[in-house]
């Protein structure tokens, strides 16, 4: 598991675009055959991928987190976006299919993760945040999550948001983890952008057609933007002082995360767009 650390935003500003890309970028999520884990400092929020291949692969950081066991404090999310795959939570099976998410509850002893198919693998994304209360264990499928449409043809974001661990569907601590899936024709995430004082948020693209398809990520003080080229499947970390909106050469998605003082969605500071620079 790698660690990144906290900044204030005076530490980015004059940071070269290697810096900036080595504290918040994570270039690689999935590894075939492993566990890819970064534990961000940013309200202590552990995020990445585990794509089984003929092995199952089990998440185990008790000597990490000084606890017996990985969930014995904290919550976790799922959600997979490879090939057909199988999570064994405390014994109990259930295959997972794309888009198939799960909020697993603090005290969960187990979860073991298995691909149905090694040449076509499940990659699970997954989230973990600290939780103070055990809440029941939940299977999500995109098929019963009703989108949040967003945007319009006119301003290149039209966007369907899929909120997987949210109060709409599941009870959780802190943590809120959703689906944002742009149709074609579009390719801004979010225009006007946002901050979040209360709420980090961590960031996976996918889904991008080629290798060519690339996302540029803008971060920073509204007043004070940076940007980040980001390619297939690789995290954005989020500090909560930062806007997070990107654009692509075409249209994707992105597996978004939140955690921090509460799990209110639609808690945002909106940024005028004559205050960007």
């Amino acid at each position: 598991m790698e660690v990144r650390y906290t900044h204030s935003p005076k530490d980015i500003e004059h940071y070269s675009t290697k810096e900036l890309r080595d504290e918040f970028l994570v270039e690689k999520v999935f590894l075939p055959g492993e566990i890819k884990l970064t534990y961000t400092h940013n309200d202590r929020m552990i995020f990445g991928g585990v794509m089984p291949l003929d092995k199952e692969l089990e998440i185990k950081l008790d000597k990490e987190l000084g606890v017996n066991y990985f969930l014995e404090r904290r919550e976790l999310g799922v959600i997979n976006i490879g090939g057909e795959g199988i999570i064994e939570i405390d014994g109990k099976l259930d295959n997972m299919k794309k888009q198939d998410g799960y909020y697993i509850s603090r005290g969960t002893k187990e979860v073991k993760f298995k691909s149905v198919d090694k040449m076509n693998p499940a990659k699970f994304y997954v989230v973990s945040v600290p939780a103070h209360n055990d809440y029941p264990n939940v299977k999500i499928s995109i098929d019963q999550i009703k989108p949040l449409e967003a945007g319009e043809d006119l301003t290149l974001n039209k966007r369907k948001i899929y909120q997987y661990i949210h109060p709409n569907i599941c009870e959780s601590c802190q943590l809120q983890m959703g689906y944002t899936i742009l149709e074609p024709g579009s390719s801004w995430n979010t225009m006007p952008c946002h901050t979040h004082e209360r709420r980090m948020e961590t960031y996976v693209y996918f889904d991008f057609p080629s290798d060519y398809t690339k996302v540029f990520h803008l971060m920073g003080k509204p007043d004070e933007t940076k940007h980040l080229v980001v390619g297939n499947e690789q995290a954005i970390i989020s500090p909560s002082w930062s806007i997070h909106s990107g654009v692509g050469t075409t249209n994707y998605s992105f597996i978004w995360s939140m955690c921090g003082e509460n799990i209110t969605y639609t808690d945002m500071d909106m940024v005028d767009m004559n205050d960007l620079k």
